[in-house]
């Protein structure tokens, strides 16, 4: 693709790299054809080709408009287009650089920026948003009743181990999970003790700042960045394996931290060697014994959803079906599952329209496999689906502990 980018921005950095990115695109359309939202809307402006020739406009030098803004917005980040591309395009990459730079020129209405802001200034922090579970909790009675299957249940959940192993990784907390579904961490540490390994949570991690990331609020998703990269560090320099991570989305950015810190140079020898260590606990699973994860009892049918940041920004495929199918679990088949459900981060709250269609289209692919059980490895993804799906959605770790 031929660029001819705008005096302002083609001698730096970000115009460098936007460039390389453009000139990579032979705008084939492959990538139309797995794309979740022009499958739904049929628009080329909201399909990977269109939201590229949106974005290199903005860098050629016309003005965005809130039309603009609004295709870009529509864009889940899924990641499938990626899968799909011939020519390796890094669209995710380009699509930051453009986001930001309408964020930067287009102002949005006052109820978007107040939204936006909320999301920024609660979601990322696990006390703000524990306060929030528990006042839901309270008035669990009035909620209607896809908000209620979101809500924490009550059980006694599962108690975490109390040994210690000589083999030890971090394990990442996050900033929704603890909340939402703690029993996802506790199962983790169960399946790693069986495992003969130590997982440790270090004091004062949190958010990945993924969610700040993707609503182009990159310093404060930074700042995240480097707090946790300070409270792992001492772990790594005494021998830490691994950073083992149960939630797919917060692993996509963990392992992206070498390049979103690149530019840092306090922290950017660090953030590689973080990104490095970063790791999907299916990696880790994968290669150890799994005769000591052998499940007793009768083992269920199972459907898993395959998160986009699992199959597309990780590229690990199969790994947790194996696993279970290797532990005796009946794996169904499950139609269209490179396609998102539609959690996407915060999407489902900023385009619940498109995001309930795409829930509806998951949902049926996925109860279409008669499983007694849907498991996923992402939080998003998990809460999503819960919403309205007739069987119970769990975390695939939960089927080990």
């Amino acid at each position: 693709m031929q660029t001819r980018l705008s005096e302002d921005i083609r001698n730096t950095p970000l115009g460098q790299e936007a460039d390389v990115i453009l000139r990579s695109c032979v705008h084939c359309g492959f990538c139309n054809a797995t794309c979740p939202t022009y499958q739904l809307l049929g628009d080329e402006l909201d399909g990977p080709r269109g939201r590229i020739y949106l974005i290199k406009q903005v860098l050629e030098g016309e003005t965005p408009s809130a039309k603009t803004q609004t295709h870009l917005d529509r864009c889940l980040t899924c990641l499938s287009c990626e899968t799909t591309c011939p020519s390796g395009v890094r669209y995710s990459q380009l699509l930051e650089i453009g986001r930001e730079l309408t964020e930067q020129r287009v102002s949005r209405p006052l109820g978007q920026r107040l939204l936006r802001e909320a999301l920024l200034r609660v979601l990322p922090y696990p006390k703000r948003f524990g306060m929030l579970m528990r006042l839901a909790c309270s008035v669990r009675g009035v909620l209607p009743t896809h908000l209620r299957k979101m809500l924490p249940t009550r059980d006694a959940g599962l108690d975490a181990p109390t040994g210690s192993h000589p083999r030890r990784m971090l394990l990442m907390d996050g900033c929704v999970q603890p909340a939402l579904a703690p029993a996802i961490n506790t199962a983790a540490a169960r399946v790693f003790d069986r495992l003969g390994i130590e997982l440790i949570r270090a004091r004062g991690a949190g958010c990945c700042g993924a969610l700040s990331h993707h609503l182009s609020a990159p310093a404060q998703a930074k700042n995240f960045m480097r707090r946790n990269i300070d409270a792992w560090w001492p772990h790594i320099e005494r021998g830490a394996e691994a950073i083992a991570i149960t939630a797919s989305g917060c692993g996509v950015t963990v392992k992206d931290y070498g390049r979103l810190l690149a530019d840092d140079p306090t922290y950017a020898e660090k953030a590689k060697r973080v990104g490095a260590l970063a790791r999907d606990v299916a990696e880790l699973v994968q290669t150890e014994d799994l005769d000591k994860l052998k499940v007793g009892g009768k083992q269920l049918r199972v459907a898993f959803h395959a998160p986009c940041t699992l199959q597309h920004g990780q590229q690990i495929r199969g790994v947790v079906e194996k696993i279970l199918a290797g532990l005796g679990y009946d794996l169904a088949p499950v139609s269209d599952a490179h396609l998102c459900c539609g959690s996407a981060g915060t999407y489902s709250l900023l385009q619940k329209d498109l995001s309930q269609r795409l829930l509806e289209r998951k949902l049926a692919s996925l109860q279409a496999t008669e499983a007694e059980i849907i498991a996923t490895a992402n939080i998003g993804c998990l809460q999503h689906l819960q919403k309205g799906a007739a069987q119970p959605v769990k975390h695939w770790l939960e089927l080990l502990a």
